[in-house]
């Protein structure tokens, strides 16, 4: 017998409730109109959004989080193709603002808005911690990013450089685009089954089953993202939803070829390709601890 009640189930695909709502809308406001209201950040041009399982309606009851883009648009970073130079696009030398200074300048809003003892400054993120009227808020201080094709044209993404050195480039505006898209073709099962899986992590955790630290809430929603829209519309039921996915998702993962070309949510990087988190084998294990944890 499953360890879950299919009325369980159908309660872990709810979003946050209305208060937990209400906090996540604040979080948000109170960060917009930090750098709004900045002297020196006003001046500059920047767009704010939320990005991750916020933005993608995936975050959980009791496990509501936030991720916001504070993203620099007065200069960019970019990927040419091979062959081709800046000068045959016409690009400039890079601006002397830097993405270092974008995010002092991020910090330095912050604490001006919600105080010292508020705003930590982490290697890739600065957090806002919670209380009574918002959640804990991770702040992402990135520029625009242009990767070009040999014809000229680009996808607009979002780069960001970690204090330790690192750079990460990502495609949150595709990401949720394409999200909502898979939401519509499967009846917004996507965002539901995603935080089915969400919660299942949550819960393995706290019983004391091993989830490996490689296995996060982002990768969790690529994963279904990688699932067959027929699963997710041609069951009837969320034990047979989750079922299908996990055994569609290990006999992908189980083998090298089968899931080498799957792409993250913004269909613009590979998800097991390159210097990443996670591994396939991570993935397969992870899914063979939830099927025996789940008692299927």
């Amino acid at each position: 017998m499953p360890r879950f009640s299919e009325d369980t189930l159908s309660n872990w695909t709810k979003p946050p409730s209305d208060s937990e709502e209400t906090k996540l809308s604040n979080s948000e406001r109170m960060i917009r109109k930090a750098i709004n209201e900045d002297p020196v950040l006003s001046d500059k041009s920047t767009e704010v959004f939320g990005q991750g399982s916020y933005a993608n309606d995936t975050n959980v009851r009791l496990n509501s989080d936030i991720d916001i883009n504070v993203r620099y648009t007065g200069g960019f970073y970019f990927n040419l193709p091979e062959g081709i130079s800046r000068e045959d696009f016409g690009l400039t030398s890079p601006s002397e603002y830097s993405l270092n200074e974008f995010k002092n300048d991020v910090y330095t809003a912050l604490v001006r808005k919600f105080g010292t003892d508020s705003v930590q400054r982490k290697n890739k993120c600065l957090t806002v911690l919670g209380n009574s009227y918002r959640v804990e808020t991770d702040v992402v201080p990135t520029w625009n990013y242009r990767r070009y094709n040999k014809s000229g044209g680009y996808v607009l993404g979002a780069k960001l450089k970690a204090d330790s050195g690192e750079s990460v480039v990502n495609y949150p505006k595709q990401h949720i685009e394409n999200g909502k898209q898979k939401n519509s073709e499967t009846n917004r099962r996507f965002e539901r089954l995603t935080r089915i899986y969400r919660k299942l992590r949550y819960k393995m955790i706290d019983d004391g089953f091993p989830v490996g630290d490689s296995i996060t809430s982002f990768l969790l929603e690529c994963l279904v993202w990688n699932v067959s829209n027929s699963i997710l519309n041609g069951s009837d039921t969320w034990q047979e939803r989750l079922k299908g996915s996990i055994v569609h998702l290990y006999e992908h993962t189980k083998d090298e070829d089968k899931c080498d070309e799957w792409d993250e949510v913004s269909e613009l990087l590979y998800l097991f390709r390159g210097n990443r988190k996670w591994a396939k084998s991570d993935v397969n294990k992870f899914l063979v601890d939830a099927w025996n944890y789940l008692g299927y």
